[in-house]
């Protein structure tokens, strides 16, 4: 484990760096904290300072490109949202039926992911622990999930639910 001295050495460097790759302070402190807390969580760290110093530059620039497509994600999805609520000009009513009959028609595993996510209001963590997969895939489960979703509301992608014919 990463001792608490070999991370206090590192910490001015781990700062600037973040500093360097983050467009304010706070959001760079935010990313120093997480890289610190996922080095300790780690099961497998380099032992070596100089090889410790590199897996933590990694690990910053790993959680920064992360939350950087969480964000476009987030906002790819609310302006197609905010188009969806623009465009269903008769009543919420009608669009959350077109919305359901759509979800229906998701695959199943796309079903489970929006369910947890978005529905249940889960953290992808959290996701990915009742799914025993890792977070990283419900993230791109739930992207491709509501890209699936709002393809099917705006009816430019044909029925999703895969059928399975018996022999």
């Amino acid at each position: 484990m990463p001792s608490t001295t070999q991370i206090e050495f590192l910490l001015p460097e781990l700062q600037a760096y973040a500093a360097a790759i983050c467009s304010g302070q706070s959001e760079s402190e935010d990313l120093v904290q997480d890289a610190i807390e996922r080095a300790l969580k780690s099961g497998r760290w380099p032992s070596h300072l100089g090889e410790l110093r590199h897996w933590m530059f990694r690990v910053i620039r790993n959680l920064h490109f992360d939350e950087l497509r969480k964000i476009r994600v987030r906002r790819e999805y609310l302006a197609a949202e905010k188009r969806l609520s623009y465009e269903a000009s008769s009543s919420d009513t009608a669009r959350d039926v077109l919305i359901r009959q759509a979800f229906e028609r998701l695959t199943p595993e796309k079903r489970e992911v929006l369910c947890l996510v978005d529905i249940m209001g889960l953290k992808y963590a959290e996701a990915a622990e009742v799914m025993n997969v890792p977070p990283g895939t419900v993230m791109s489960r739930v992207s491709r999930a509501r890209r699936a979703l709002l393809d099917l509301v705006d009816g430019t992608q044909p029925n999703e639910q895969k059928v399975t014919r018996r022999k």
